[in-house]
């Protein structure tokens, strides 16, 4: 089976992972000269060894071909002279020290501890008006009138967008690198249209400054003080709202269709508050949004007990890695007793973790919050996805991402 072009593992992609791991940890995929790791310590030191392992495929994977034939011991001159014709090979998220470093000093102490408890009461006020517009109705689709709004007006807010503009970002939400049957074609940098309003916004915040995390981008300097070009700041900007999306919506899209799944959960939770940390943290270990990401071996190395050449393709299978019983005590059961909960990886490890890990759960929690504060209890509409034992989801058709299209869901007001 080519897990690349297999639409019939897009909905349930975890019986195709067991089989894989039931091969080893690290398992070879001739056909696209693909690493597949499915434990959790070998792919764990894949992430922490960027001298060896390239991000510049990190989203897309082996489709499309490197542009180049591998050659030699050591291709990261190769990677380097080919990196502007690879897709999204500029963006934050593909880059390789030193390149990362640089690009990521911009963005540390953005999103603090203090900015994020500010940024609760706009997430808090947020929920409670969107749930406003269905509550009289009984029912809602978790993703397009529930998570997506709350997850592009909650990063547009804390970037400093102004609020007669949040209109114009709701739409803004493209299709997923890693698309099943090929990625449609996209420019270097594909969130061009989000950059352009940005481009704006920056510009004018470098000639008359706001106390908004725009400002802060606009204004930031590398660590040798020169001020980047606003090309590359635009770029980042652009990066850290398609990440405070994607991520997002996933997570409470699969946060909800698991609480209505499950009555017992839901009832333990509606008489305990103080679990939904926990909610969230095992929603993202069994049903987290990413499902696999990768890496390029730039030369000759070991994952695990498998010899791997200078080009080869690793793909982290983050989803199987989360379920490693190596790592994970019955690792399918959805538990909140769990020590190690805190260890799920759905954010990633090492120099390329998630910089907005923190604020998905923090809307993640308080959606769940606010949606059990009003409302008696939560359902799977039947009519649109099948009675309990016969359920079907749609997903979208991706091998990087778990991405529900859509989730029904029914209740009955508080």
């Amino acid at each position: 089976m080519d897990f690349f072009q297999a639409l019939d593992l897009v909905e349930n992609p975890y019986p195709y992972f067991e089989y894989l791991r039931e091969q080893g940890p690290v398992v070879y995929l001739p056909k696209h000269n693909v690493m597949a790791v499915t434990g959790y310590e070998e792919g764990v030191a894949v992430l922490r060894d960027h001298d060896t392992f390239s991000s510049i495929n990190s989203a897309t994977g082996p489709l499309p071909p490197l542009p180049f034939e591998p050659e030699g011991d050591d291709i990261t001159e190769q990677i380097a002279n080919y990196r502007s014709e690879m897709s999204f090979g500029s963006m934050l998220v593909t880059q390789d020290p030193p390149e990362h470093t640089r690009s990521r000093s911009l963005l540390v102490g953005l999103l603090t501890p203090k900015r994020l408890k500010e940024t609760e009461t706009f997430i808090a006020s947020s929920v409670q008006a969107l749930i406003d517009k269905f509550i009289d109705k009984g029912k809602f689709e978790a993703v397009s009138e529930f998570a997506h709004p709350l997850a592009t007006m909650t990063i547009a807010d804390i970037l400093g967008v102004p609020q007669e503009d949040h209109a114009k970002f709701l739409p803004l939400f493209g299709p997923l690198p890693g698309q099943i049957g090929g990625d449609e074609p996209l420019e270097n940098n594909p969130m061009v249209e989000v950059g352009m309003h940005f481009f704006n916004y920056i510009q004018d915040r470098r000639e008359n400054p706001r106390p908004d995390m725009m400002t802060q981008l606009a204004q930031a300097r590398y660590r040798d003080g020169e001020l980047p070009d606003i090309v590359d700041i635009v770029s980042h900007a652009a990066v850290v709202f398609g990440a405070g999306q994607d991520t997002t919506v996933r997570l409470i899209a699969a946060l909800m269709k698991t609480l209505a799944e499950k009555p017992e959960l839901q009832a333990q939770v509606r008489a305990d508050r103080s679990l939904v940390p926990a909610v969230v943290e095992e929603v993202l270990r069994l049903d987290g949004p990413t499902k696999t990401h990768f890496r390029l071996a730039k030369r000759h190395a070991r994952v695990g007990d498998q010899d791997v050449a200078p080009g080869t393709v690793i793909m982290l299978v983050q989803s199987a890695m989360r379920r490693d019983p190596r790592m994970f005590e019955s690792p399918d059961e959805f538990r909140l007793d769990r020590n190690n909960l805190q260890t799920q990886l759905a954010f990633g490890k090492g120099i390329h973790m998630c910089i907005g890990a923190a604020l998905a759960r923090a809307e993640a929690k308080l959606a769940a919050e606010h949606i059990l504060d009003r409302t008696s209890d939560l359902r799977i509409n039947e009519d649109k996805h099948g009675a309990a034992g016969n359920r079907h989801y749609e997903y979208e058709a991706n091998y990087t991402q778990r991405a529900l299209c859509e989730v029904h869901l029914e209740f009955s007001k508080q």
